[in-house]
């Protein structure tokens, strides 16, 4: 991701908007599931979200010391929202949703840290958050298939579970 037109200033706070955004995204779909172990996966990736705000705003509080970090409404980046916008939609659905956030995530994060060629030491460290969430996007592209495997399953034939 070509990200060369963009403000620095700009991109570390759209980065920490994102994840929290993506915090709260996997917090709120935990919440909703039944499965103990993909709720345990769930908020795990929500506590992985967490760490990376924190890199970013003090990566921010170094670039731009003394600055308040406003959030900005909109991302000038364009980035995917995670959002639910309905409480029906099948959870491969939402999984898929974001895991497209997920890589999304990574391609920005690997064009950040392209923004970085004179710090080693933060490039390195964008580099290496940039493959956590592409390891966030196989992860739920595991959990994808297991749900999309069940999901094909639920369904009701008529007069199936009538017997003796």
């Amino acid at each position: 991701m070509d990200l060369s037109t963009y403000r620095l200033e700009d991109l570390l706070l759209v980065a920490v908007k994102s994840e929290i955004e993506s915090r709260d995204f996997y917090l709120k779909v935990s919440r909703g599931v039944k499965n103990a172990l993909l709720k345990d996966r769930l908020e795990f990736l929500s506590g992985e979200e967490e760490k990376h705000r924190v890199f970013f705003e003090t990566l921010f509080e170094k670039e731009f010391p003394g600055r308040e970090i406003v959030l900005p409404e909109q991302s000038p980046v364009p980035l995917p929202q995670l959002k639910i916008e309905d409480e029906n939609v099948p959870l491969s659905d939402v999984l898929w949703k974001a895991m497209e956030a997920e890589k999304t995530a990574y391609d920005f994060y690997n064009g950040l840290a392209d923004r970085y060629e004179d710090n080693s030491d933060v490039k390195t460290a964008l580099s290496y958050i940039a493959s956590m969430e592409m390891g966030h996007y196989r992860l739920l592209e595991l959990e994808r298939e297991n749900a999309k495997r069940f999901e094909d399953v639920d369904f009701e034939w008529p007069m199936m579970h009538i017997g003796p």
